[in-house]
């Protein structure tokens, strides 16, 4: 009799892990494809040696593909109609080759086992951690959708012109909370951001006047690299302090007015958020910033992933399967 009661709590056990965190799992190819990490590592850690804001880029393509219909590889799939090309992305999300690297690699080692998905769950870690960032245990087990959203994305990804209310009300629409949107907005510590993404704050912000949450010697710079009416391509440190590692000077920055986009500032100069508190303690203490952003990352990493039978493992990251 406790014999069997054994094996039905255990059913009961192997039931309850794979309803909770929608089946994610940190130990999901310990046996399909136990050096998964390591061989996703390598390959930024190759990428790096030619282009130092790769890490940020990756990062960026975890956290828009999580923001429209969860994390399910959807933003990687080519097609004029689908979210590569949906205007938070459209000449703008970057690392595609690099992901399709990762892919060939992993392929050969365990073909068909890992997600593209998963891939970039992964790829969002390794390049936080090379820059100087937090490490943390990546849960995985994800699938790959065979359809992608491109009305949902220009709609549910974050935009850099919003304002507070609003961009913390898109995280709330996908499960996250004010101290997500503040540890997440910390991932701007590392990248490059567009002229035409924020050239808005530099002339005709307000009245006819620069945004005046702007420090007037970064405003003096910034309108410099990117004069009125100038080329919108060209490329600002998202962080002026030190451009190229994962730290906590992001939060600093935005204590002296240095936030470079309207979506940064405003974490500290919107009257009377509960950001401001946030901002404050994250400048203050780079490891209580690290163990947020690692719990956040976890977290935006649970949205909706497809799970079991669902979606499929995409051989090709660029295209459905047979296709």
């Amino acid at each position: 009799m406790a014999f069997s009661s054994y094996y039905f709590s255990l059913a009961l056990l192997l039931l309850l892990l794979h309803g909770s965190d929608a089946q994610l799992n940190s130990t999901f190819y310990s046996t399909t494809c136990p050096n998964v990490s390591s061989i996703v590592r390598s390959v930024i850690q190759q990428a790096l040696q030619s282009d130092p804001r790769i890490g940020a880029s990756l990062v960026r393509l975890h956290f828009h593909d999580c923001f429209v219909d969860g994390c399910d590889g959807s933003i990687l799939l080519d097609g004029s109609q689908n979210e590569k090309f949906a205007a938070p992305n459209n000449n703008s999300a970057r690392g595609f080759d690099v992901v399709d690297n990762i892919k060939t690699a992993v392929e050969n080692s365990c073909p068909n086992v890992v997600s593209c998905a998963d891939i970039l769950a992964l790829a969002a870690e390794a390049s936080v951690s090379l820059a100087g960032g937090p490490s943390w245990t990546v849960l995985v087990g994800r699938r790959d959708s065979k359809t992608a959203n491109q009305s949902l994305a220009n709609t549910a990804i974050p935009s850099p012109f919003e304002n507070l209310t609003s961009i913390i009300n898109k995280f709330n629409a996908v499960g996250l909370n004010v101290n997500d949107v503040v540890a997440l907005s910390g991932a701007h510590t590392f990248g490059r951001a567009q002229c035409r993404l924020f050239s808005n704050r530099l002339y005709n912000f307000s009245g006819g006047n620069p945004d005046p949450t702007l420090n007037s010697t970064y405003l003096a710079t910034l309108q410099q690299l990117c004069p009125q009416n100038g080329n919108g391509s060209v490329l600002a440190n998202l962080d002026p302090t030190t451009p190229n590692a994962f730290d906590n000077n992001y939060f600093s920055n935005l204590q002296i007015n240095q936030g470079l986009l309207q979506s940064d500032q405003e974490l500290f100069s919107t009257t009377g958020a509960a950001t401001i508190s946030i901002v404050n303690s994250f400048s203050s203490n780079q490891t209580a910033f690290f163990q947020s952003f690692a719990q956040s990352m976890i977290n935006m990493g649970n949205i909706s992933p497809l799970t079991g039978s669902s979606g499929e493992i995409r051989a090709d990251c660029k295209k459905v399967n047979g296709s």
